[in-house]
């Protein structure tokens, strides 16, 4: 068996299918905030309804060339998807907003150090 890790190829930050940055690694952690749904005469609830929600944490996040040269500001970027490409899968995070950005570059070189974003939606694909 053949175990294949996500290259900076592989995980990206994509509008309209059109590729902004790619990241050297990535963290994911899904939570999901219940609630109870409770009917009137009951002494228990009757279930729960909940949303999930994913904080996507990138590190060393490179802005391709395009976006760079198109004019993409990071920092105004809105409902986007991260793409995580696996061997067997794309998993795609969408309605993403960042919430935290940590800027670092040398000469040439346009990289963040590290992204958290928050996304409403996982699909596999």
């Amino acid at each position: 068996m053949i175990v294949s890790f996500p290259t900076s190829r592989d995980i990206s930050i994509e509008i309209n299918g059109k590729r902004l940055a790619v990241a050297q690694s990535y963290k994911v952690k899904a939570s999901k905030e219940s609630r109870y749904i409770e009917s009137f005469g009951q002494e228990e609830p009757v279930g729960t309804v909940g949303a999930a929600a994913y904080l996507i944490e990138l590190s060393r996040v490179y802005v391709t060339d395009t976006a760079l040269s198109d004019g993409i500001d990071f920092y105004s970027l809105s409902d986007f998807n991260v793409v995580i490409a696996k061997p067997d899968k794309r998993i795609i995070f969408s309605g993403c907003e960042w919430s935290d950005i940590v800027e670092g570059s040398s000469v040439g070189d346009v990289v963040l150090e590290s992204v958290a974003i928050l996304a409403s939606k996982r699909m596999e694909v």
